[in-house]
This record gives C-alpha cells, structure tokens and sequence, in this order.
C-alpha cells in the first residue's frame, strides 16, 4: 500500500522533489568545498590535508549550533507558514538571527586568539597542529558572518523561495572554490598561499552568500530583516522557539562532539590513518547530501500539514518517507562500493594510507543504510513535529554509550586495528535503525506546535 502511494501520488511527489532537488544541491555544493580542500590541498601535501580536516572541526562544532537554530526556524516556521501567519515568520527571523550571533562571537574569538590549544584537541603531531592553527587564525572572520547568512536561507526554504536558497548557497560554493585555485595555488597571478589560500576563499565566499541574501530579501515574497526585531522579544514566540530548538540543540550537539570525538580519536593513530579518515568524511558528507535534502524536505511537507491542523496525513506522509529512506539507504551502499576502486586511484597517499581508506570505504558502504534511515526519520519526520527528544535519548545511548566507548578504548586500551576502531565509529547509525522503527510507529511526533 505505502509503495504503491509513493508511486502513485503525484501532487506528494511533485512536491518531495520540487523542495528535495533544492535542498540536496544546497548540501551537496557544501560537501563540495571540503571535497575540494581535500583534493586541492592533498596535492600539495598529505600534511595539509589532514589539518584543514582536522581544523575544521571546530566550524562542524560551531554550525550544530547554527543548524539547530535553522532547523529550530525550520520546523515552527513550516507549521506557521502551514497556518499562512506571516506576522510570526517575522518575529522568528528575527529571533533565529540574534541568537546566531550570540553563538558565533566566542568561536570567532577562540580560533583568533587561541588556534594552537584547539588544534591540540584532535591532533599530537606538532606540524599538524602548526598548519591547522594558520589555518583557524584566517578562517575564524567567516565564523562571525555564517550563521548570519544560515537564517536567511533557512526562511527562504520555509517560505517557498527553496531555489533562490539553493542558488545562493550554491554560487557562494563556486566561488570559494575557484578562489580556493586561486589563492592555494598561486593562480591569475596572485601568490601561492597554501592552505591559508583556503581559508581566504572561505571568507570571500561567505561574505558574498550574506550580501546576496540581503540584496534578494527587498524582492517581493521574501522575507527581510526587520532591525527592530532583533531587540523586540516576545515571550511565547521564545519560549515555543526555546522548546523546539533547546532539545534539536541537545541532539545535534551530542552527535557533532560525539562526531568530533570520532575525528580526534581517529587524528591520534597518525598521519595515514587521519588522512584515510579526511578522504572518506568528504565521500560520506558527499553521499548524505540526498538523505540530508529528503529529511529537510519532508520535515516542511509535514510540518505544513501539521500546522495546518491536517495530522492524519501527516502521518501518512511520514510513513511513506520511512520506506524512501531504506531504498536511498541502499542506493548508497552500491554507489560506495563502485567507487571505492576509482577513489584508491586518484588519490597520492601513501599506500598505508591507501589501505585503510579502501577499508574504511567498505565499512561505511554498510553504515550509510543506518544514516539515511536515521537522518530522514529522526530529522525529517519526527522533527517535523518538534519531537528531538526521542534523538537525544538514542544518540546518548547508541553514541555515548556504545560506539565511542568501543572506539575510544580500541585506540588508547587494547590498540586494535585502524579498520577496527574505525568500525566501532560506525555502530551506532545501524544500532538505532529497530529503535527509531519503533518509536516512528508510535505516533508521539504527530504534533501541531501553533498558538492563535
């Protein structure tokens, strides 16, 4: 029944692909800028590859924060966007941007002011730790800028403006990463810059996607930025936006420094180990870009329904997603694996490197059927409805509780294998997978979270 309604529903289908497509471009031209650093970079050196991988964590850290709090729009403004209260949408821009700011200043002033002692976190090696904090040192001006941007977008995605969102991020992605040419290599005539090259093209790039956001927003049917919003505060707004937001925040914090952990532990077994690693995060973040655009799709689709006090179908709605998550799950698997040969080609490691990253690759063709099962379930569907609980809960058990204790005492205790201890980094996605089933057929997502 469910697959013969995800063939034959046209105006759902319509619509899943018409705020997927976007969306999904939107994550991909995002993955293609780690991608593109690590290839760039990696011709240059191994050394400078694995840095700005390892550096970079810091920003993953920073845009959990800034995701939940897009995510936080997400989710309340597709209900009230579902309930035509333009007025809220409003107050919420306003809202989701003060508080980005509030959390951008402090990693702007770590990764200024102290580079070196946050390199030391995921890395032991002093060249390591020397490259990475140039490049946090640079690069710690786009932090400011971001999160700024990150609101904009998110509204234009709730608003029917998916595309223009999709266009904006994605020209700014095209540009960091033809000045990334530009200023890593020496090319048009400008010195070679190495990998403060990268973090220069960082901040052009950024600084370009918040003024086109700008410029976009005076056009009838976007959202602008009203300043005095930024200073007007209405509590219940606050509070349904704090509820929303506080436990998506929790989630996306426990499983990004759980992901971090995963990243340090990995930085600490070597330099082949930590670039084998830095090779297949840019294969995985490229493969989870359509998993990624399907749950932020369907977590507007049923929040419009719910909003608009439709909960039945958004039920139905959510079900049919749980089944399209499993055949993208499996799609990846394949994909992986055929290019895992193309991939040990291409890229100058040393063969030490070579063999972890083909393992690593394999491990990860399996644990993709748990990530895209988990993200458009937990991120999509029962977020659509304001539930994050139930992902703080699994995330402390499968992730906290399991996968890093397994991987942490594999490297530090019992010295396992580089392949091992990256495995028992991925326990925890295909753990969940029965548990979010479960609670999926329970129904306690099925929410509206509106005021008259």
């Amino acid at each position: 029944m469910i697959l013969h309604d995800i063939f034959h529903d046209r105006r759902f289908n319509r619509k899943l692909l018409a705020l997927t497509l976007p969306i999904t471009l939107q994550q991909l031209m995002l993955a293609l800028v780690a991608a593109a650093d690590a290839l760039m970079l990696g011709r240059l050196d191994q050394y400078s590859m694995a840095a700005v991988s390892l550096a970079t964590q810091v920003q993953f850290i920073q845009n959990m924060f800034l995701a939940a709090i897009a995510w936080g729009v997400g989710v309340l403004g597709a209900q009230y966007w579902g309930k035509n209260d333009k007025k809220v949408l409003d107050e919420l821009f306003g809202l989701s941007i003060r508080e980005s700011l509030l959390i951008s200043l402090p990693f702007f002033a770590g990764c200024f002011f102290f580079p070196e002692k946050l390199m030391r976190i995921f890395a032991e090696d002093p060249r390591l730790i020397q490259l990475g904090a140039g490049y946090l040192r640079v690069a710690s001006w786009s932090y400011l800028i971001t999160g700024i941007s990150q609101c904009y977008l998110a509204v234009m995605r709730i608003s029917e403006q998916q595309r223009m969102s999709a266009w904006i991020s994605s020209g700014a992605v095209v540009l960091n990463i033809i000045f990334n040419a530009v200023f890593i290599y020496g090319l048009a005539g400008c010195p070679a810059m190495g990998i403060a090259g990268a973090a220069v093209a960082t901040i052009i790039a950024r600084v370009v996607e918040l003024f086109w956001c700008i410029l976009i927003s005076f056009k009838a049917g976007f959202f602008q930025l009203k300043l005095r919003m930024l200073f007007h505060i209405k509590w219940l707004l606050e509070l349904d936006f704090w509820k929303c937001c506080l436990p998506i925040t929790g989630s996306f914090m426990i499983w990004g420094v759980g992901f971090t952990s995963y990243t340090a532990i990995m930085g600490q077994l070597g330099a082949d180990a930590a670039a084998a690693n830095a090779v297949a995060a840019v294969v995985r973040d490229l493969l989870c870009c359509v998993c990624n655009g399907i749950a932020g799709a369907c977590s507007i689709i049923i929040g419009n329904e719910l909003g608009a006090g439709n909960l039945e179908l958004g039920k139905k709605y959510g079900d049919r997603l749980v089944v399209i998550s499993f055949i993208i799950g499996i799609s990846t698997t394949v994909i992986i694996l055929a290019l895992t040969p193309l991939l040990t080609s291409l890229l100058p490691l040393t063969a030490q490197a070579k063999e972890y990253m083909t393992g690593m690759l394999i491990i990860m063709a399996f644990y993709m059927i748990g990530r895209c099962v988990c993200t458009v379930t937990i991120n999509g569907v029962f977020y659509s409805g304001g539930d994050a609980i139930f992902d703080v809960v699994s995330l402390t058990v499968c992730m906290w509780g399991i996968a890093l204790p397994c991987a942490f005492s594999g490297a530090f205790y019992f010295h396992w294998p580089v392949l091992v201890i990256y495995a028992c980094t991925c326990l925890d996605e295909i753990g969940k997978i029965p548990w979010v089933l479960i609670h999926h057929r329970s129904y306690k997502w099925v929410r509206n979270l509106t005021r008259d």
